[in-house]
C-alpha cells in the first residue's frame, strides 16, 4: 500500500480527481467529512445511547456522544503527530499539497464515527439483533437467505452498520453523506465480509466491516485506496493505516474513561484510581493530586495524564512498524503492542468486574434484548405481509410508524429484514423504550 493512493479524497460519484494541492484550505475535503458527519442524525442519536451506563440518571457518565467526541480529540492529535514524522519520510505527499493536518482531519473523521453504527443498548444491543435470528422467531428465514446474508444477521455487527449508514444511498441521495474514501478506509477497522468467520488471528480478520448490501460500495473504497487483499476467494483485506490509529483512540478512551466513570459513580474505589492508574503514569505530581478536592477532579487530573502516556505510546508503536502496517504485516492493535498491556488488562478487567457486570448494568441489558426482539418481530412480520399481501390491520398501523426510507419495495427477502434492521439500530436508548411502549400497549 502507499499514501499517496491511502490519501484519497475521492466521493462518491466524482467523475473527475480531486488533487490535494488543489484543495480550498479554508475548507478542506478531509474537515468537510468531520462536518457533515456531526450534523447527521444518525450522529445525533448517539446522545442517547448507552456507552457503559445505560440510561443513567447522573449527568457526568458518557454517552455513545460524549464517548465518540473525546475518541476524535485523541485520533486527531495521534494523526497529526504521526503524519508530521510520515511527511518527513515520504516528501512526495508534501509535493502533493499535504499536510499533517490532513492525517489528523482523517483520523479525527473516522474517530467521531467509530460507533455511529452501534444499536441501542450498547453491545448488548448487537447480541439481541443476533440472537433474534439466531435462537428467536427470526430463524425462520434461514433457509430463505444466502450463508453470508444470515451470517449478516446472527452476528450483526455495529461496525458494519455504521459503513451501511455512511454509504447506503437514499433517494435523491448517493452515497450516504459522501466522506471521502480516505475516511472510509480510516473507518474500516475490520474490512472483511461476515464470512469465513475469523479466518486467522491478524487484527483485520476479528470481525467483520460490511454487510452483503453494501458490498458494491465496500470494493470501490478499498480498490480506490489499494488496499491489500488477503484472500481472492472473499472479500478480505488488510487495513487502511490509519484504521489503527483509530482504533487506538477508542482502545484509549473506553480503557481509561469507562474506567473513571466507575469511579465517579461509586462502582470502583477511588483508591483504584491511583493505584492502577500511577502504573501508567510515571510522573505523577502527588502534592498536585492530593490537593484536589473532589473526587472527580482527581480521577480528571489522572485520566488526562494516563491518555497523554497512551498516545505517545501508540504514536511510538506505528511510526516504528509503518513497513509493516502498510504491508499488512502487523497482525495485532498498537496497544497490544505497547509496554502498557499489562497495565490495560488490569484496568479492563477490574472495569468488567466493577462496571460491566454490574446489577445496572445487566438489568438494563436484559430490558434490552426483549424490546429490540419485540419491534424486530413487529415491523419484520409487517414489512413481509405487505409483500405478500397479507397484512392485517395491525399491521397497517405499524407500517404507518414505520418512515418511508425504511419501506423500499422489493421482493429481495434479504433486504426488507435490513430495512428493518437498520431503523431499529438507528434508534436511540430512550426511543426504542418509548415506541416498545406504545406497541405493547403499555401506553398511549
Amino acid at each position: 500500500m502507499n499514501w499517496e493512493q491511502l490519501l484519497s479524497l475521492k466521493r462518491f460519484g466524482d467523475t473527475q480527481k480531486r488533487p490535494r494541492i488543489a484543495q480550498d484550505e479554508t475548507r478542506l475535503g478531509f474537515e468537510v467529512d468531520f462536518d457533515r458527519i456531526i450534523f447527521s442524525s444518525a450522529f445525533r442519536s448517539l446522545q442517547d445511547k448507552t456507552q457503559v451506563i445505560p440510561l443513567s440518571e447522573t449527568d457526568f457518565v458518557h454517552t455513545r456522544l460524549t464517548h465518540s467526541l473525546e475518541v476524535s480529540v485523541v485520533g486527531r492529535t495521534l494523526g497529526r503527530r504521526v503524519g508530521k514524522v510520515l511527511l518527513e519520510r515520504h516528501p512526495k505527499l508534501v509535493e502533493l499539497g499535504y499536510t499533517f493536518n490532513d492525517f489528523g482531519a482523517i483520523v479525527a473523521a473516522a474517530s467521531v464515527t467509530h460507533d455511529i453504527g452501534n444499536p441501542p443498548f450498547g453491545h448488548s444491543g448487537e447480541k439481541a439483533i443476533g440472537e433474534y435470528f439466531k435462537t428467536g422467531n427470526g430463524l425462520k428465514y434461514k433457509e430463505h437467505l444466502t450463508p453470508k446474508e444470515y451470517q449478516d444477521l446472527v452476528d450483526f455487527e455495529g461496525n458494519a452498520n455504521g459503513f451501511k449508514i455512511l454509504t447506503e444511498s437514499r433517494e435523491g441521495i448517493l452515497g450516504g453523506l459522501r466522506l471521502s474514501y480516505a475516511t472510509l478506509g480510516a473507518f474500516l477497522k475490520y474490512p472483511k465480509e461476515s464470512l469465513p468467520k475469523k479466518p486467522t488471528t491478524h487484527i483485520a480478520d476479528k470481525k467483520y466491516g460490511f454487510f452483503q448490501s453494501e458490498k458494491s460500495e465496500f470494493l470501490d473504497v478499498v480498490e480506490e485506496l489499494g488496499m491489500k487483499s488477503k484472500s481472492s476467494e472473499n472479500s478480505s483485506f488488510y487495513r487502511h493505516p490509519l484504521a489503527y490509529l483509530v482504533e487506538a483512540a477508542d482502545d484509549i478512551c473506553y480503557t481509561i474513561i469507562d474506567f473513571e466513570d466507575g469511579i465517579n459513580l461509586g462502582l470502583i474505589d477511588e483508591d483504584y484510581a491511583l493505584e492502577y492508574l500511577s502504573k501508567l503514569i510515571k510522573n505523577i505530581n502527588r502534592e498536585k493530586y492530593y490537593e484536589l478536592q473532589h473526587t472527580k477532579d482527581r480521577t480528571a487530573y489522572l485520566r488526562a495524564i494516563a491518555i497523554s502516556a497512551l498516545i505517545d505510546e501508540a504514536v511510538n508503536i506505528f511510526l516504528n512498524n509503518e513497513k509493516a502496517i502498510l504491508e499488512g504485516d502487523f497482525e495485532k492493535s498498537l496497544l497490544d503492542k505497547c509496554k502498557y498491556e499489562a497495565q490495560i488488562n488490569d484496568i479492563i478487567n477490574i472495569s468488567i468486574e466493577k462496571i460491566y457486570n454490574s446489577k445496572e448494568v445487566i438489568e438494563k441489558e436484559v430490558a434490552g434484548y426483549r424490546i429490540i426482539a419485540d419491534l424486530l418481530d413487529v415491523f419484520v412480520n409487517a414489512l413481509n405481509n405487505k409483500f405478500t399481501d397479507s397484512q392485517s390491520n395491525f399491521d397497517n398501523l405499524v407500517l404507518n410508524l414505520l418512515p418511508k426510507e425504511y419501506q423500499i419495495e422489493t421482493n429481495n427477502l434479504y433486504q426488507r429484514i435490513m430495512q428493518v434492521c437498520s431503523y431499529v439500530s438507528r434508534m436511540s436508548d430512550g426511543y426504542a423504550i418509548r415506541l416498545h411502549k406504545k406497541l405493547t400497549g403499555n401506553i398511549i
